[in-house]
């Protein structure tokens, strides 16, 4: 059996928690794409039902009573940031991970994608600044799956 929950009670960053314990269950960020989840939790499955374009984020409250708030915990992507120097090497990297069919995330001035060996060879190559870190992601990484050609 499990509790179905449809809408969202609020996020961490603002729920006034006081002093109930807190379970945070943990998901990928690519649970961030879906609007049903089931999910364990210390008071049974939980069945996220969502309505709409409704999706969940980091710190999200789905369950609050007296003794406990259960909010869901975005397991850290690990991802390369690429800072290009200039316009012409940010399109130039831009274009080489549209042509591998990688998503990307603009954050600011920087190039957000899933790490990958042959992607950190690439940043390197190409002779663009870069990090490899573990970061929670605000939003997924989203794969198009539009048929196209190369003609």
């Amino acid at each position: 059996m499990h509790r179905r929950i449809e809408t969202l009670l609020g996020n961490l960053d603002d729920f006034p928690v006081g002093a109930r314990a807190v379970e945070r269950l943990r998901v990928s960020s690519s649970a961030m794409t879906h609007r049903v989840l089931r999910l364990p939790s210390s008071i049974g499955d939980l069945g996220l039902m969502l309505a709409g374009d409704v999706r969940v984020r980091d710190g999200d409250v789905l369950v609050a009573d007296e003794t406990r708030v259960i909010a869901l915990e975005v397991i850290p992507d690990d991802v390369l940031i690429a800072y290009p120097d200039s316009i012409a090497q940010a399109v130039e990297i831009a274009h080489a991970f549209g042509n591998r069919h990688i998503p990307v995330i603009r954050d600011g001035d920087a190039i957000v994608v899933g790490y990958a060996g042959p992607l950190e060879e690439l940043l390197e190559r190409s002779g663009v600044r870069y990090e490899r870190t573990a970061r929670v992601m605000e939003r997924p990484f989203v794969y198009a799956h539009a048929p196209h050609t190369h003609d």
